[in-house]
Protein backbone atom coordinates (compact mmCIF):
# COMPACT_ATOMS: atom_id res chain seq x y z
CA UNK A 1 0.00 0.00 0.00
CA UNK A 2 1.21 3.47 -0.75
CA UNK A 3 0.16 7.06 -1.02
CA UNK A 4 1.55 8.40 -4.28
CA UNK A 5 4.31 10.97 -3.86
CA UNK A 6 5.00 11.44 -7.56
CA UNK A 7 2.72 10.94 -10.59
CA UNK A 8 2.62 7.47 -12.10
CA UNK A 9 2.05 6.38 -15.69
CA UNK A 10 -1.17 4.49 -16.27
CA UNK A 11 0.84 1.65 -17.75
CA UNK A 12 2.99 1.51 -14.59
CA UNK A 13 -0.14 0.91 -12.51
CA UNK A 14 -0.07 -2.59 -13.98
CA UNK A 15 3.19 -3.16 -12.08
CA UNK A 16 1.41 -2.55 -8.77
CA UNK A 17 1.69 -5.25 -6.14
CA UNK A 18 -2.04 -6.00 -6.31
CA UNK A 19 -3.73 -6.02 -9.71
CA UNK A 20 -7.14 -7.64 -10.09
CA UNK A 21 -8.64 -9.15 -13.24
CA UNK A 22 -9.70 -6.51 -15.69
CA UNK A 23 -6.92 -5.43 -15.01
CA UNK A 24 -8.07 -3.23 -12.15
CA UNK A 25 -6.30 -1.45 -9.28
CA UNK A 26 -8.16 -0.36 -6.14
CA UNK A 27 -7.53 3.21 -5.00
CA UNK A 28 -8.79 5.73 -2.45
CA UNK A 29 -8.83 9.48 -3.06
CA UNK A 30 -8.71 12.22 -0.43
CA UNK A 31 -10.67 15.02 -2.09
CA UNK A 32 -9.50 17.61 0.43
CA UNK A 33 -5.77 16.80 0.43
CA UNK A 34 -5.70 15.86 -3.29
CA UNK A 35 -3.98 12.56 -2.49
CA UNK A 36 -4.28 9.10 -4.04
CA UNK A 37 -3.51 5.78 -2.34
CA UNK A 38 -3.12 2.54 -4.30
CA UNK A 39 -2.00 -1.08 -3.92
CA UNK A 40 -4.28 -3.00 -1.55
CA UNK A 41 -6.70 -5.91 -1.60
CA UNK A 42 -9.42 -3.76 -0.05
CA UNK A 43 -10.40 -0.11 -0.26
CA UNK A 44 -10.79 -0.16 3.53
CA UNK A 45 -7.05 -0.84 3.93
CA UNK A 46 -6.21 2.20 1.80
CA UNK A 47 -8.77 4.22 3.73
CA UNK A 48 -7.02 3.28 7.00
CA UNK A 49 -3.64 4.23 5.54
CA UNK A 50 -4.92 7.69 4.63
CA UNK A 51 -6.67 8.12 8.00
CA UNK A 52 -3.40 7.28 9.76
CA UNK A 53 -1.77 10.01 7.64
CA UNK A 54 -4.23 12.65 8.87
CA UNK A 55 -7.06 12.40 6.34
CA UNK A 56 -10.68 12.82 7.44
CA UNK A 57 -13.24 10.06 6.78
CA UNK A 58 -15.68 12.39 4.99
CA UNK A 59 -13.00 13.28 2.41
CA UNK A 60 -12.15 9.70 1.37
CA UNK A 61 -13.73 7.95 -1.60
CA UNK A 62 -13.01 4.50 -3.00
CA UNK A 63 -12.52 3.97 -6.72
CA UNK A 64 -11.20 1.37 -9.15
CA UNK A 65 -8.74 2.20 -11.91
CA UNK A 66 -8.65 0.36 -15.23
CA UNK A 67 -5.33 1.40 -16.84
CA UNK A 68 -5.95 -0.41 -20.14
CA UNK A 69 -9.37 1.16 -20.72
CA UNK A 70 -10.05 4.43 -22.56
CA UNK A 71 -10.13 7.61 -20.47
CA UNK A 72 -13.92 7.61 -20.07
CA UNK A 73 -13.74 4.09 -18.54
CA UNK A 74 -10.49 4.52 -16.58
CA UNK A 75 -12.21 5.37 -13.27
CA UNK A 76 -15.02 3.38 -11.66
CA UNK A 77 -16.66 5.09 -8.66
CA UNK A 78 -17.53 1.87 -6.81
CA UNK A 79 -16.52 0.83 -3.30
CA UNK A 80 -18.11 -0.33 -0.06
CA UNK A 81 -16.43 2.57 1.77
CA UNK A 82 -18.57 4.97 -0.26
CA UNK A 83 -21.78 3.88 1.49
CA UNK A 84 -22.38 6.72 3.92
CA UNK A 85 -25.97 7.81 4.35
CA UNK A 86 -24.96 10.60 6.77
CA UNK A 87 -23.33 12.31 3.77
CA UNK A 88 -26.23 11.53 1.45
CA UNK A 89 -24.39 8.73 -0.38
CA UNK A 90 -26.54 5.61 -0.05
CA UNK A 91 -24.82 3.33 -2.55
CA UNK A 92 -21.38 1.95 -3.36
CA UNK A 93 -21.13 4.50 -6.18
CA UNK A 94 -20.05 8.10 -5.65
CA UNK A 95 -23.43 9.70 -6.36
CA UNK A 96 -22.47 13.39 -6.19
CA UNK A 97 -21.35 14.58 -9.64
CA UNK A 98 -19.25 17.37 -8.10
CA UNK A 99 -17.32 14.84 -6.01
CA UNK A 100 -16.89 12.62 -9.09
CA UNK A 101 -15.41 15.58 -10.97
CA UNK A 102 -13.06 16.36 -8.07
CA UNK A 103 -11.94 12.71 -8.03
CA UNK A 104 -11.30 12.81 -11.79
CA UNK A 105 -9.18 15.94 -11.38
CA UNK A 106 -7.12 14.38 -8.59
CA UNK A 107 -6.61 11.10 -10.47
CA UNK A 108 -5.52 13.08 -13.52
CA UNK A 109 -2.91 14.89 -11.34
CA UNK A 110 -1.44 11.57 -10.19
CA UNK A 111 -1.70 9.46 -13.38
CA UNK A 112 -0.19 10.30 -16.74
Amino acid sequence: MKVLQTPIKKSDLLSSDIVFDGPMIKAVVDVKKNSLAIDANMHADLEQLLLSNGSEQDDLWGINLYPEDPDEDFIEFDSMINIRPRQGNRSRDVEDIAIQEKIKTIVKLWTK
